[in-house]
């Protein structure tokens, strides 16, 4: 399987749609589609989801 959205912008989409931190990355299926795929704490890619999580500013405007 191949990643295709990296933890960081899983990350900042997360912070940005107001979701829950749950570190993961999207990767390609066989069928086309895509799956989530967690990561585990001390990795590279944990870091660089919660750095993406933490740094993202800007926030989802639901018009509530």
């Amino acid at each position: 399987m191949t990643t295709i959205e990296s933890a960081a912008d899983r990350g900042s989409a997360d912070a940005y749609y107001g979701r829950r931190f749950n570190p993961h990355t999207l990767v390609s299926n066989e069928c086309g589609g895509h799956v989530c795929q967690f990561v585990l704490e001390g990795t590279e890619e944990y870091d660089a989801y919660r750095i993406g999580y933490i740094n993202e500013t800007d926030k989802k405007d639901w018009g509530l």
